[in-house]
């Protein structure tokens, strides 16, 4: 397992957040909608308005008390009743139209990033972990989900509130307005200089997060393989060293958020005490009433208390504008493979392959060819295996024909087209693959296999079953062909989990059949089944095999020997023996027993 701290996470070359104008990303997803939002802004600022005017209310109630007219006092009391009133209503719409909005939003996004995300080639997960990806879809969703359905909603109150609150306080009294107002710039400039720090370390908060999820995701993946090598202390010890990394990042932006409350919230309050104390000398000497001042201190607090709420509201815009980057980052990004805008339909009837001139290097390995200078044609309906020792190039002939990566040099065509000049969805639709490490889905065994082709009635999944020798098996589970298998099929062994696979080819019964190492973990009996099911299904049908097992390709129309990425020799078992060369080589490695003849 990779050493956790070979990279530190935020060490990348990913471009970092500057401004909380990142959320502009978050647009063409709020647009869809923007009828919840009108409605919450409506109830957004009218609760804000209604908000404003409860200090009016109090003032005349406090000043009514030495009125004789006791019914003006009643009627005081009613207004501060019926404007409670309208701002619980406005604030209950507020809440449930921003907080659908945040959650409809939110969902969208999770959806484009997993479409995003699942039409990828190979190439780009070369460079992303699953476990990072998957702490974009769900961590990174939810601190916008936070955003949207509450922070931009409570700042921009908070904001309504501290303008209103100080044009009132400026209508109450110009004298304490002006000396609130040198209180102001206090407070401001240390949310600027914390908050762009605060930024940075957000950001590194969500890259340590992202980590964390990827390092576990990778051991809890390979469990089997962590306890069968004892390994369980130093990936306890790796999982540690990353969680208690992305604890050290959070104490440090919970450190900057708690000086930068604490500074905001000072300033504030002390410059509100300080004007007050003013204040109470002016209605001491009867410059304004007892009811003025009250209300100008209802304003002053409400003021001193949107600043501090916004500051702290700027922390978490500044933690969504970093996660909104890492989201749009996804959702932007450019696959070394993509479909044309216009692809050419995939040729009718029997389709030959063809590879001109290729050379590939898979991007992680740029200095390594893995295929050069490949030319190979095969015709419809012939059986071609491809042998060779490990890292020959054999499996990256099935890479490059199903369009996972497109080769540095030159063209592979199906049908006589191009495969870049078509739609991939439409040309993958003739293959068929058992790939080397079959992977199961968490479902049942039915829809395993029916996997391979969504529509097939019962009778097609278990006939499918019975030509791959994996009926009996299946029938005797719990629940015969619904019974759950388990996340990776951990309910089968490894050969039951690859003739399920073969299954689910089979029932594919598309018109080219790509078998890699595909009987490698079958025993005897069973092999010779399936092989014999495989003959059956490649009558009218092109068959590529690629085998370490040289037995199970003796019967091949072609064998292609390939080396270090390049083909050094095409012909039949025997005449390739007769080279003496390296499948002659292969050939006696493996039957060494006397038992076959080489």
């Amino acid at each position: 397992m990779a050493d956790a701290t070979a990279v530190k996470p935020g060490d990348d070359e990913r471009p970092k957040s500057r401004k909380v104008s990142a959320l502009r990303g978050l647009t063409p997803f709020l647009a869809p909608y923007r009828g919840m939002g009108v409605v919450a802004g409506i109830a957004l600022v009218l609760t804000a308005g209604v908000s404003l005017l409860l200090p009016m209310a109090v003032r005349r109630v406090v000043d009514g008390f030495g009125m004789e007219r006791a019914e003006m006092l009643d009627q005081y009391f009613g207004a501060a009743m019926a404007v409670a009133l309208i701002l619980a209503l406005g604030s209950a719409t507020r809440y449930y139209f921003v907080t659908r909005l945040g959650e409809r939003v939110v969902a969208d996004i999770r959806r484009a990033l997993f479409d995003k995300v699942m039409g990828m080639s190979p190439s780009w997960f070369e460079k992303m972990m699953t476990g990072e990806i998957l702490s974009r879809i769900t961590t990174d969703t939810t601190l916008i989900l936070s955003v949207i359905g509450s922070s931009v909603s409570v700042a921009l109150r908070h904001l309504l509130t501290l303008i209103g609150g100080m044009v009132l306080l400026m209508l109450t009294s110009i004298k304490l307005t002006g000396l609130v107002a040198l209180v102001v710039p206090g407070v401001v400039i240390p949310i600027i200089i914390l908050g762009r720090r605060l930024r940075a370390s957000s950001r590194e908060n969500q890259d340590w997060m992202a980590a964390g999820s990827a390092k576990a995701g990778e051991a809890l993946s390979a469990v089997q393989i962590v306890q069968a090598f004892t390994h369980e202390a130093a990936t306890r010890g790796e999982f540690a060293e990353v969680t208690e990394g992305g604890f050290a990042s959070a104490l440090r932006r919970v450190q900057l958020r708690a000086v930068m409350t604490f500074v905001v919230m000072f300033l504030a309050f002390a410059g509100v005490v300080g004007v007050l104390w003013i204040g109470a000398h002016d209605v001491r000497e009867g410059v304004m009433t007892a009811g003025e001042l009250v209300q100008f201190v209802i304003y002053a607090v409400m003021v001193a208390g949107a600043l501090g709420a916004l500051s702290e509201v700027w922390g978490e815009l500044q933690r969504a504008a970093g996660a909104t980057e890492r989201l749009v980052e996804i959702l932007g990004d450019q696959d070394r493979v993509s479909d044309p805008a216009r692809g050419v339909a995939v040729p009718d009837g029997p389709l030959e392959i063809g590879f001109q001139g290729v050379t590939f290097r898979y991007p992680t390995r740029p200095d390594t060819p893995a295929l050069e200078e490949v030319s190979l044609t095969i015709h419809p309906g012939e059986t071609v295996a491809l042998v060779g020792p490990s890292g020959a190039g054999k499996s990256t002939i099935f890479q490059l024909l199903q369009r996972f990566h497109d080769p540095d040099r030159g063209v592979i065509t199906l049908g006589g087209v191009d495969l870049r000049a078509m739609n991939r969805a439409e040309f993958r639709r003739k293959f068929a693959l058992v790939p080397q490490e079959s992977f199961i889905f968490a479902a049942s065994a039915f829809e395993n296999i029916r996997f391979g082709r969504p529509d097939a009635t019962r009778a097609e999944v278990e006939a499918a079953a019975r030509a791959a020798a994996a009926h009996d098996f299946i029938t005797a589970l719990p629940q015969g062909y619904d019974t759950p298998l388990g996340e990776r099929g951990v309910m089968l062994s490894g050969g039951q989990k690859q003739r399920v696979a073969i299954a689910r080819a089979i029932l594919r019964d598309a018109p080219v059949l790509l078998l890699d190492e595909a009987t490698s973990a079958l025993d005897a009996e069973s092999e010779r089944a399936v092989q014999q099911a495989v003959d059956a299904l490649a009558q009218g049908r092109t068959l590529l095999v690629v085998a370490h097992r040289l037995a199970t390709v003796k019967r091949a129309d072609r064998i292609v020997v390939m080396d270090q990425g390049r083909i050094v020799a095409i012909g039949r078992h025997e005449e390739l023996v007769a080279q003496n060369g390296l499948y002659a080589r292969l050939a006696r490695l493996q039957f060494t027993d006397g038992t076959e003849a080489v």
